[in-house]
């Protein structure tokens, strides 16, 4: 089993999210203002997929911890973050929206090749996301969707990661028992419950795409 974000995809950098917004809705800005104004996003953890910056304290209006559970929590959650940024632009909907563009997300360089082995080894594979919207768009357009065999998303299953209940439907997807399931990720309460229901548990990097070529190779070897 695998995460999303952080583990297989990392959504763009934050500057291009921002002019990807920007160049949907035909405002010109300069790079220096791009620049500002990503690092004001990126502070109030706006942007879904990117760092959790130090320190940061979500909008308490925005119900933050249930914005997995469905797609009307995630963007409230979202786009109420963007708004505490102060952008001078109303683009808070449009930048959730580029969001979930497959051209916003990119595979981690050894995502393919570790995916592409599991599936020569006859390895069933799931993705376990907590999510508000369905990302298999994302592993489709990237040429990666067959090579899953089942999505297990949180605001489609009403549960989300660490419980151990999404855990357990993402077995019983793969028709596998947890003691024999490795659940990989990058965010150790959130992919670290699968413990709880039996799952062996393996950790990754949440680093840009291009700072982490082999991060996954190591599923490889734990395989033998």
């Amino acid at each position: 089993m695998f995460d999303f974000s952080g583990t297989v995809f990392r959504i763009e950098p934050c500057a291009d999210w921002l002019r990807g917004a920007l160049d949907a809705v035909g405002v010109q800005a300069s790079e220096d203002e791009i620049a500002y104004w990503a690092g004001r996003l990126e502070r109030s953890g706006a942007q879904p997929g990117g760092a959790t910056p130090a320190g940061w304290q979500p909008d308490p209006a925005a119900d933050w911890q249930r914005r997995d559970l469905s797609a009307e929590l995630h963007r409230r959650a979202y786009t109420a973050q963007s708004r505490t940024s102060g952008l001078p632009w109303d683009i808070h909907d449009v930048l959730y929206d580029r969001h979930m563009a497959p051209a916003a997300w990119r595979p981690y360089p050894d995502a393919a090749e570790v995916l592409k082995a599991l599936r020569a080894r006859g390895v069933a594979v799931a993705v376990v996301s907590n999510i508000g919207w369905d990302l298999r768009p994302v592993f489709a357009a990237h040429g990666l969707a067959d090579l899953v065999d089942a999505f297990v998303l949180s605001f489609e299953v009403g549960r989300q990661k660490p419980d151990p209940a999404i855990f357990l439907a993402a077995c019983e997807e793969l028709g596998v028992p947890p003691q024999e399931t490795l659940m990989v990720g990058d965010d150790r309460r959130a992919d670290g419950g699968a413990a709880a229901v039996g799952c062996a548990v393996h950790f990754v990097e949440h680093l840009p795409a291009d700072s982490r070529p082999d991060g996954l190779r190591g599923v490889l070897d734990l395989l033998g």
